[in-house]
């Protein structure tokens, strides 16, 4: 890295970025600065934990908000006419033209113009709500203005998934592979690597990490576990209702008149025979089942209260 090359770091509000974070600062890199994409559905008490990053580091920290508004309006000129041509129903056709109307929520209005949910297959989310926005309001901007090389640091660890596994440390990326370059200096750091960093640093975790979370961000995330949507429904019920509200939204706004933020398909209380509807097959029937003992059969009378701390990391105590 060159004097005047850029820093740049991505800042979610979880432990993984957070500690890169800690690491740069440790390092005394030059010209560091954070980036934190608002996907509009992160938990309050990220942005809260934003907040205090950035006054606890003395960083600032750039927000960026994807803005879907001209694809949105793109897609009701389409719904006018194609849809008609394809023999969609009047019906089906009113009730998206009604909900085609950007909400400034970017992750709704993402599902709103796609006409369903990010699923575990069909990950759109990071694209569409991080890495283009952060590309088009701040990387492709900076590359206009000075010849300098810019570096993001990213949070990412081998340990995380099959998909981060194969993850190198330096390597070119969009929009230009000559002088932007991902870097990922905590591959091989573990969890305990990761809170180990921000003890050393005095430095406060995202509190929902003992609240049962074992991911921040996104809440719910499309890969949440059971037990992780056990905890958010019995601590955040709001959450759940908000998501109640969106699957209806979204539904509309869909050529099927369908769509669940958890794709029915994997529902494991779902049956081939069922008439799958958002109202039936919603997250909250999913809310139900993960309050289920294994095997999703019985309740679990032990999981309808959440205990104080409840740290998947051994936080608590």
């Amino acid at each position: 890295m060159r004097v005047n090359d850029v820093n740049q770091l991505s800042i979610s509000g979880g432990k993984d970025s957070t500690a890169t974070m800690l690491l740069a600062i440790e390092r005394d890199t030059e010209n560091l600065s954070a980036i934190f994409a608002d996907t509009g559905h992160e938990h309050p008490l990220t942005y809260e934990y934003i907040d205090y990053l950035q006054d606890r580091l003395g960083i600032n920290i750039q927000r960026v908000k994807a803005d879907f508004s001209d694809r949105i309006a793109k897609k009701r000129e389409y719904v006018k006419t194609k849809w008609v041509e394809e023999g969609v129903s009047d019906t089906i056709i009113s009730a998206a033209l009604d909900m085609l109307h950007p909400t400034g929520v970017p992750f709704l209005d993402l599902c709103i113009w796609k006409g369903r949910f990010p699923s575990r297959k069909a990950k759109f989310c990071t694209e569409w709500l991080k890495i283009i926005p952060i590309q088009e309001q701040v990387v492709i901007p900076q590359l206009k203005q000075s010849d300098a090389d810019i570096y993001s640091w990213q949070g990412i660890r081998w340990d995380e998934s099959l998909n981060r596994a194969s993850a190198v440390e330096l390597e070119g990326i969009e929009p230009d592979a000559t002088r932007v370059f991902a870097y990922r200096p905590i591959l091989s750091w573990t969890a305990d690597d990761v809170f180990a960093m921000h003890r050393r640093h005095g430095v406060k975790w995202n509190p929902l990490y003992e609240q049962g979370m074992g991911r921040v961000g996104c809440m719910p995330c499309v890969n949440c576990r059971k037990d992780e949507l056990r905890q958010i429904s019995i601590r955040f019920p709001e959450e759940i209702e908000r998501l109640i509200r969106w699957e209806s939204i979204v539904s509309q706004a869909s050529k099927r008149g369908l769509s669940t933020f958890f794709p029915a398909v994997t529902d494991p209380t779902a049956s081939k025979s069922d008439l799958i509807t958002c109202e039936t097959h919603g997250i909250d029937r999913i809310v139900s089942w993960s309050k289920t003992s294994r095997g999703g059969r019985q309740f679990d009378l032990l999981a309808t209260d959440a205990p104080a701390c409840s740290s998947l990391y051994g936080l608590c105590g």
